[in-house]
């Protein structure tokens, strides 16, 4: 038996005549997962966690929105954030093309007992929403010390 390569066959011809359809289709498409609801996009935020001797810090990404936008709350060491906007347009403007109209997502995130949930502070700037949940007292690293032998 022997073993032939084959070329596809290329068409060249009308391959112009098919771009604005193909343009169109990829811009036309709505992703399930973003946009469910036709104009309202829901998406999951992105999420850093990070880890230090003092405590944790949540950096989540949420640009375009404002502070008044989100709402952070606990509640039996569940951290729950939330953000909801509504963008509408600006007079004397018209809307060619619009997947978009409302933002909003849910995350929540199961505290570990060692966290000092009255000390929980947040801010957003610059697209980043950071929330600082602080350890327990108890729970903080300690320096390491030498003990003397009596």
């Amino acid at each position: 038996m022997t073993v032939v390569s084959v070329k596809p066959v290329s068409r060249k011809r009308n391959q112009f005549s098919n771009f604005d359809r193909i343009f169109d289709e990829i811009l036309n498409t709505r992703f399930p997962a973003a946009y469910p609801n036709g104009n309202s996009l829901k998406a999951r935020p992105a999420v850093n966690v990070i880890e230090n001797g003092e405590g944790f810090r949540i950096e989540l990404a949420a640009p375009g929105l404002e502070k008044q936008d989100f709402s952070v709350n606990v509640d039996k060491n569940i951290l729950r954030i939330e953000a909801n906007k509504e963008f509408k347009a600006v007079e004397g403007e018209t809307y060619k093309r619009r997947e978009f109209g409302f933002y909003e997502f849910k995350r929540s995130f199961q505290l570990p007992e060692t966290i000092d949930t009255a000390g929980i502070e947040a801010s957003y700037k610059d697209g980043l929403l950071l929330i600082l949940l602080p350890k327990k007292e108890e729970a903080k690293e300690k320096p390491a010390r030498s003990i003397e032998i009596g």
